[in-house]
Parts: structure tokens; sequence; C-alpha cells
């Protein structure tokens, strides 16, 4: 299992309000592209995403089904990746500086498809950039939604 983690300057419900919009979603997760639809309910268990992937033309359509949710405190996800499998993909929120940040934790383990035959060390070699760039990106879209705070929407 891959684990990936980013502290975000502002509360666990303000990231987890950012999870829970389902259209933010290709706006965090690297390799996303575009929002088809998502379902009433989202993030109830079993509401999904459809999404898009990759660039166009050559843009390949899948789901992303939620699997539990703890408001504020956890999402996991069923992603598919086409024909390369299917991952499980846990995002946990803890409060730290006293509930004024949140370490944002991502554990990400493919579990079907020929994805699963790439041994572990490769994965986490391929998986941990596109993931810490996924969890910066969910980082500053939480903190652009605190419009009172001078410094957001701006990266560190």
């Amino acid at each position: 299992m891959m684990k990936t983690s980013h502290v975000v300057d502002t509360s666990p419900d303000t990231v987890f309000a950012v999870l829970a919009d389902g259209w933010s979603y290709a706006g965090w997760v690297v390799g996303n592209s575009h929002i088809r639809d998502v379902d009433a309910g989202w993030p109830a268990v079993g509401t999904r995403i459809h999404h898009s992937a990759g660039a166009w033309p050559t843009q390949i359509e899948d789901t992303t089904t939620v699997l539990a949710v703890e408001p504020g405190r956890l999402l996991e996800l069923e992603a598919h990746l086409w024909v390369l499998g299917t991952a499980k993909v846990r995002l946990t929120m803890s409060p730290v500086n006293g509930g004024a940040a949140t370490e944002v934790t991502m554990e990400e383990e493919i579990v079907r498809g020929p994805a699963q035959l790439v041994p572990a060390f490769l994965q986490g070699v391929l998986f941990q950039p596109r993931n810490k760039e996924s969890l910066a990106r969910l980082g500053d879209l939480a903190v652009g939604r605190e419009p009172s705070r001078p410094d957001a929407g701006k990266r560190r």
C-alpha cells in the first residue's frame, strides 16, 4: 500500500468539503480531466463520480465509487483504472495545530487487474509523485474555500 501525507492550513471539515464536492474531483486528482456526472447524495456509500481521464481526444471514461465515509475524517474510494485494474484509495483527515490545520493522508492499493502484477516498490515510484501532487491540489482547493484568509488560494 502506498502512503502519502500532506499538511493543509485549514480544518478537516474544510478539506472534507472539497472531497464532498464531487464536481471538484478533476481539480485535485492528477490524471482526471473531466467530470461527466456525480450521483445524487455524493459522498454517501455506493455513490459514484463518472469521470474521464487523460487528454482529449484519447480520454477514457471511468467511475469512482464511495466505499466508506466519515465526514471530516475519512473517505474511502474504489477508483477504476480502466484496463489496468482497480485501486482502493483511503483519504484520512487528522487535525493538527489545535485543528487550525489538517494532515491529509492518502493510502492507495491496487486491488484488481494487471497493475497488481507491478511490484509494490515500483508502484510507489510510479504513483507517489502523482499522489503527492494530488494532495497538494486538494490542499490548495481547501485553503481557497476560506475567502477571508489573506493567503487564500496561494500555493506554498
